[in-house]
Order: C-alpha cells, then structure tokens, then sequence
C-alpha cells in the first residue's frame, strides 16, 4: 500500500513540476529551459520574506508568486521574443539564463540544506494504512484542484480560450485578432507562477537547493516529452506513468535510480513515439 500511496502523490508532484513547462511551451512554442530555476528562485524568495521580513507565509507565498511571473513575463518580453521560432537558440538563451538564476542564488549563499520553509500544517495522518504528513496532504488536494481550475480556465475564460487558440492553429488566431505576443506573455507568466506555486508546495517537504532546480527541470522535461510536448493534460497522464515507475523501482530496487526511471522513460518515448504518448505532432511521420 505504500506504493500506491506513496506513487500517487509521487505522481501529482511530477505533474506539479510539468503543467507550468507544458503549458508555456504550448503557447508560446518556446521550451522554457529556466523553469527548474524559476521554481528554486521562488522558494528562495518566500523564504527571504518570510525569516527575513517576518511576514505571514500567506503573503510572502502571494508576492513570491507574483514576482516569480513578473520574471517569467519579463523574461519573454526582453529576451526570449527575440530569439522565438530559433529553436536551437530558445534552449540556449532560456538555459543559460536558468543557470544564471541558479548559480547566483548559490553565489548568494543557497548552499547545503539549511534553508527550509515550514509546513503548512504539522502532524500526519493514516491514508489506506500509510503514514502520510498532512503535507502531501494538502499537494494532493492542491494539486486536484489545479488541474480542475486551469481546465476551467482553459475552456470557459476569454484568457484561456485565446491560450488554446493559440496552441492549436497560431495562424488561425492571428487572423481572429489575437495577438500571439500579448498570450505568449500571459502564458509564460502563468507558466512561471504554476512552477513557483508547486516550490511553496513541495519544498515544505524537504530543502531549497540550487540541485533541486536541475532535478524539476529534468522531470519536467521527461514528463512532458512522454506526455506531448504543449499538451498539459497529457503531461498530467505521463506524470502518473513515471511516478508510479519510480516509486516501483525505489521500493524493489534502490532510490538512487528515480532519476534512471525519468531519464529512460525520454529514450524510449522519443524512440517509440517522438510526439509522445498523447501528442498529435508528427503523427504522419511516426505512422509512414
């Protein structure tokens, strides 16, 4: 049972990691490399306000998130626009700024594991006979709603309609008046804000660490690779496949191979099924 537990809330992690990568890329075309950075940097951020400032975790979590998709927004503006539809340039410039972030906030001081920021609420509870810290609790009841409210968001909002217009056929929406820029902004503020949101969700469970950027952005790259790149609903999906692979072999084998299980579910997608396991694009090459 610890398996299943444990391998579902594993799996909404992944999914937490992948939505806000997903969901930029999809939109605005453009792989954001800097998405592991922008998670750390907004962890790092909360708890500056927080220790530093003294204010409540509420506001410190709101204008963490705030600023993190002013980053993500400005970011777009300055530099990525100007290198869109360059593939190879996109992974260069939006890498190499990810590195940036992360390795000033080491410069600065992030180092070992002695910035934490404080649960939630403390205690744990029995969930199907398995131990489980009110923590991931609360991830899983965050992570459902998530998903529900960027459905919602998605098909009943004017915002989230222009989203999907643009994901679908950019040409089309241009010709409706969309401007692709102006979405491509909002989604990569959203895209930066829903990484941001998942670091105040997740690291109350462990520390801030510089590595731990490189990790989200491994994940997030394995599961929306298997899952259809720009297909967040998909990502979703793929997420449950590789979390409950990697709590499989964790269990049976040893822990240190949760990264093997992610690296190897990439080989074997884009070998199997280059568009991933829910993409439509290359459908006609994979099937000539």
């Amino acid at each position: 049972m610890s398996v299943v537990v444990y391998g579902f809330i594993n799996s909404l992690i992944l999914a937490l990691f992948a939505i806000g990568f997903s969901l930029a890329f999809g939109v605005s075309g453009i792989p954001n490399f800097s998405h592991g950075a922008l998670y750390i940097l907004c962890g790092y951020i909360t708890w500056i306000l927080l220790t530093k400032l003294g204010l409540p975790l509420a506001v410190c979590i709101i204008l963490a998130l705030g600023i993190t998709a002013l980053i993500g927004g400005t970011m777009y503006q300055l530099i990525l626009r100007r290198v869109r539809g360059m593939p190879a340039s996109e992974v260069m410039v939006s890498l190499s700024i990810g590195i940036a972030i992360m390795e000033l906030l080491r410069w600065g001081g992030l180092r070992g594991g002695s910035v934490t920021l404080p649960p939630f609420i403390d205690g744990s509870i029995q969930l199907l006979g398995v131990p489980v810290d009110y923590q991931r609790i609360i991830i899983m009841i965050a992570a459902a709603a998530l998903v529900l409210g960027l459905w919602l968001f998605t098909h009943f909002t004017d915002a989230g309609l222009s989203l999907r217009a643009i994901a679908q056929d950019e040409g089309a929406a241009l010709m409706l008046g969309i401007d692709s820029d102006h979405t491509a902004v909002l989604a990569m503020s959203l895209g930066s804000a829903l990484a941001g949101l998942a670091a105040v969700l997740i690291l109350p469970t462990g520390n801030i660490t510089v590595e731990g950027g490189y990790e989200v952005l491994t994940f997030a790259i394995a599961v929306c690779v298997c899952g259809g790149l720009g297909r967040w609903f998909g990502a979703v999906l793929a997420a449950f496949i590789i979390g409950y692979a990697q709590m499989i072999t964790v269990h049976f084998v040893a822990a240190a191979y949760h990264m093997v299980v992610a690296m190897l579910a990439i080989v074997i997608i884009l070998i199997a099924k280059p568009s991933g396991l829910f993409g439509r694009q290359k459908e006609l090459e994979e099937r000539v």
